[in-house]
């Protein structure tokens, strides 16, 4: 099914310094029109189907462009809008790195305590050494697990802990158990390698981080998080249970086909449902619920090193750069810091994606960033690589006017 390209694609080409933000004038002034360079690269592929549709905002210091392509809903043929509440799913490990780092900058935490010393069923683990149909080998962890290991995915954790996976009969998804009830559940298990020693993507050892903020501050993580870091931001849509409007108008989900039209998914197992009935609990590992509009105020604090554009001071500069931005793994073992994909020396870009396509990325140095919205399931996307594409093409056309302001004003 083919739609009008003029109907569906809406982009806005902006300057919004910096220093005339007020409040939460940068968000709020976001809008689409249709020039933008990534609009006009998906726009084959939203008339075509391949793609429902999509947000972009790509940021070079105080330019700006934000596309809105295609449907939130096809069927319905609801544009997509910066205000629909989609599922951020990973990106919510990010949030979790974040109130880890505010511990650390207040010396409440160090990243090398070892987990035990705030959750005690920590203290003696066992790592499998083979498994065959009917026996099992552990051994004893030579190595102390580390709140740092939790949150890079070197601690030997699955993926999921059995009890939260969809494939085992009454797994519940990421949010299918309480953060703590989730941690001690870990600690039972064994691990798949010795502590620090390789890597192992894990919404478990996420939880577990999280599980040690809870017990540091005496209060659920989630409430933690609110207080600290959502509240300050002005990021009033963004929650773990959707309210029912939210839901009403949420960016539905679709499994991609590459360039055949895309078909609509009514689920994915990963996740909970009904969304915000009492049996969803917080997760950090994925779990959070945003809008485009919202989710932009969490990476421009990132970018403009622990400072929102309205003004909340969140994290010091030094703190984003030394232990968000900078990797925290050994060496050899890839880049990633706490939540957060990061590079060894805390320059370039460093962020985080969600299950579902959803991605954002920033450079403090540039002060450049890139945030995608997406609900997908399955590949090929060739869209991606014309994506990427139209944001090296936005990047590039940044304007040295520094002569030009150095003889503003003079007469000869």
């Amino acid at each position: 099914m083919k739609f009008p390209i003029s109907a569906l694609v809406f982009a806005l080409s902006a300057a919004m310094p910096l220093a005339s933000v007020a409040g939460d004038a940068f968000s709020d002034a976001l809008a689409p029109s249709p020039d933008a360079h990534v609009a006009r690269a998906l726009a084959p592929y939203v008339e075509s189907g391949a793609l429902p549709g999509a947000v972009s905002i790509v940021c070079d210091g105080d330019r700006t462009e934000v596309s809105c392509a295609g449907f939130a809903d096809v069927a319905a043929r609801r544009p997509i809008s910066l205000d629909d509440a989609f599922m951020q799913c990973s990106q919510t490990k990010g949030f979790c790195g974040v109130t880890a780092a505010i511990l650390v900058e207040e010396g409440r935490l160090s990243l090398d305590d070892p987990v035990s010393k705030y959750l005690p069923e920590f203290k003696t683990l066992w790592v499998k050494v083979s498994e065959t149909n009917d026996t099992r080998t552990l051994k004893k962890a030579q190595n102390e697990l580390t709140v740092r290991m939790c949150l890079n995915h070197t601690g030997g954790f699955p993926f999921e802990i059995p009890a939260k996976s969809p494939d085992v009969p009454g797994g519940g998804g990421s949010g299918g158990m309480p953060i703590r009830s989730a941690a001690a559940t870990a600690a039972s298990q064994p691990l798949l390698f010795e502590p620090g020693t390789d890597v192992r993507y894990s919404n478990t050892g996420i939880d577990i981080a999280a599980a040690v903020v809870q017990t540091i501050v005496g209060k659920p993580w989630d409430q933690f998080l609110q207080e600290r870091v959502l509240d300050p931001l002005g990021m009033a849509e963004t929650r773990f249970k959707p309210t029912d409007a939210q839901i009403a108008s949420k960016v539905e989900m679709y499994d991609a086909h590459g360039d055949a039209p895309a078909t609509w998914k009514s689920h994915n197992n990963q996740e909970q449902r009904p969304y915000n009935d009492d049996h969803v609990f917080p997760s950090a590992g994925a779990g959070l619920w945003t809008t485009a509009r919202d989710q932009v105020k969490f990476y421009r604090m990132l970018m403009n090193g622990g400072v929102g554009d309205n003004g909340a001071r969140i994290l010091g500069e030094d703190t984003v750069r030394a232990i968000l931005a900078t990797s925290t793994r050994p060496n050899g073992l890839g880049g990633y810091s706490l939540g957060l994909n990061a590079t060894a020396d805390g320059h370039g870009w460093f962020g985080h994606g969600g299950a579902w396509g959803t991605n954002c990325q920033v450079d403090m140095d540039r002060r450049r960033l890139k945030l995608w919205v997406v609900q997908l399931n399955g590949a090929p996307r060739p869209w991606d690589k014309a994506r990427a594409a139209a944001e090296d093409a936005f990047f590039a056309e940044a304007i040295d006017r520094t002569d030009e302001r150095a003889y503003t004003g003079r007469t000869e």
